[in-house]
């Protein structure tokens, strides 16, 4: 210290004030007023490599400075110190009066040049309230600005200053929230038939008889042990023909099924949702089913002494949306949507332990895109088509043209499923207390005599109509009269 003291004396005493003023004109000046603000002036950032002009409000005597490898000082006159950032880090200046009494003590903090930087904040994002500080070899930012955008963009270009050392303290001003209006619209086809032909025949003396069709089978009988011929129940079947008849000494009783299904399903549902700009939000319509999970406990009995046990957790499924809403300038929405429908699918269901485990059939979407107010996407195009067929007949027999379809039985199926989601996002407001109306406002308990007399349940239900108000509930425009004809007769309507 005694060595930096005596630098510092020598460099006041060589030089000139004249010389200094000449030399550096062009360094910030930050000037203090030790009477305003106590011994302890505060904190000047001086960026690495450049310069800083302390100005004071009365004359000094001397200056100094904590650590010279930090930062240099200069005397200009005896108002203003010349101060040069030589390396990162913090040091302390020092200022005397004549009589050797200290005037003022000013921290140092030699970092990136948020001089510069705080100036192109100011020109690139005009109207935010953006300050940079030095802290160490790091960029403090803090303020206020309008949207998460802003901040983004403000740590993007103190980036360039600091690098990956950007201290982000800012905050967002008014919070903005976004109201999705989503659409689920899904349409259903199915479509199927089924031809069966099964028969019983026995030959007049009963030395062999047979069946054919589907569920054909040969089972003891309880009592006599005796194999019996038999068929599959026939069920779910729209139509059933049976004749017996005969064919030389063969007695043949056939049984004809049919069946042809059409069927169509509309599901509708529109989720709305509100989130904070930023924050994911997620819904769900549907519900969940269980799922059992075996669970093996510690045992003292080795690796077959262990217990089990059986836990159950439960699968959401149904309609779900996630969405992700951030607002950037100009109003513009960048939207993260993860849609999704699902529901049981008794055939992907597979059985562990005599516990059927249901599966899922789903459909799902991921995207991102940006939208402004009121705008509206569609993901379409999740189209699904599903056609099998199934021929159950005789070997060689059921193969013969014509003939053969007496020997076997034939069905088919036809499915499309077409999911259309539409999504529209909203900038909204909170409303006042007030303005919300509630269906329950206008819902009155009834009297006695309005229950009894007039069949109302509430006060918001009127009486019930008459009868002729209800085959005419509001008369019907009179329609301009028809033009006289010259033959046949006149309607009017």
């Amino acid at each position: 210290m005694a060595r930096n003291h005596h630098r510092i004396l020598m460099r006041m005493l060589a030089a000139p004030p004249a010389l200094a003023l000449a030399t550096l004109a062009l360094p910030a000046q930050a000037q203090f007023n030790s009477a305003a603000n106590g011994v302890h002036a505060g904190q000047l950032d001086v960026p690495l490599n450049k310069s800083q002009t302390v100005t004071l409000d009365r004359p000094f005597a001397r200056a100094m400075i904590g650590s010279d490898e930090i930062a240099d000082i200069m005397p200009i006159s005896d108002r203003s110190v010349y101060v040069l950032g030589k390396k990162m880090g913090t040091t302390s200046l020092t200022i005397f009066d004549k009589g050797g009494r200290v005037i003022t003590i000013v921290d140092v903090a030699v970092g990136p040049d948020v001089v510069t930087l705080r100036r192109q904040l100011a020109e690139l994002m005009p109207g935010e309230n953006v300050d940079a500080r030095i802290s160490n070899d790091a960029v403090v930012l803090s303020g206020v600005v309008s949207n998460a955008a802003a901040a983004q963009n403000a740590v993007q270009i103190a980036g360039t200053y600091a690098g990956d050392k950007v201290v982000n303290m800012m905050g967002i001003g008014s919070s903005q929230q976004i109201m999705l209006e989503v659409r689920f619209s899904e349409i259903n086809r199915q479509s199927g038939k089924e031809i069966g032909v099964r028969s019983f025949f026995r030959n007049e003396s009963g030395s062999w008889d047979g069946v054919l069709g589907n569920g054909a089978q040969l089972v003891p009988d309880p009592d006599t042990g005796e194999g019996v011929l038999r068929l599959g129940a026939i069920t779910d079947s729209f139509g059933i023909v049976r004749h017996a008849f005969s064919i030389g000494g063969l007695d043949i009783l056939g049984v004809l099924d049919s069946l042809e299904s059409k069927g169509l399903a509309k599901t509708l549902a529109e989720p709305t949702l509100v989130a904070l700009s930023g924050e994911r939000a997620s819904f769900l319509a549907g519900g969940e089913f269980p799922i059992p999970v075996v669970q093996s406990g510690s045992g003292t009995g080795g690796s077959n002494g262990g217990s089990q046990g059986i836990s159950i957790e439960f699968k959401p499924f149904g309609v779900s949306l996630g969405f992700t809403p951030t607002i950037l300038a100009d109003g513009v929405i960048n939207l993260v949507v993860e849609p999704e429908v699902s529901s049981i699918d008794p055939s992907a269901s597979i059985v562990l332990n005599d516990i059927t485990i249901p599966g899922l059939q789903t459909r799902r979407a991921s995207t991102t895109l940006e939208l402004r107010d009121g705008e509206s996407f569609a993901i379409a195009g999740l189209i699904r088509q599903d056609f099998s067929t199934t021929v159950r007949q005789v070997p060689l027999l059921g193969s013969i043209p014509i003939i053969g379809s007496l020997f076997r039985s034939s069905g088919f199926k036809r499915g499309e499923t077409e999911l259309l989601i539409v999504v529209t996002p909203r900038l909204v407001q909170p409303i006042k207390p007030a303005q919300v109306a509630l269906p329950t406002d206008r819902v009155g308990d009834p009297t006695e005599l309005d229950l009894f007399l007039m069949g109302r349940t509430d006060n918001a239900v009127p009486p019930i109509p008459p009868v002729q108000q209800q085959m005419d509930p509001a008369p019907k425009p009179a329609a301009a009269p028809a033009p006289a004809q010259t033959t046949g007769d006149d309607y009017e309507f």
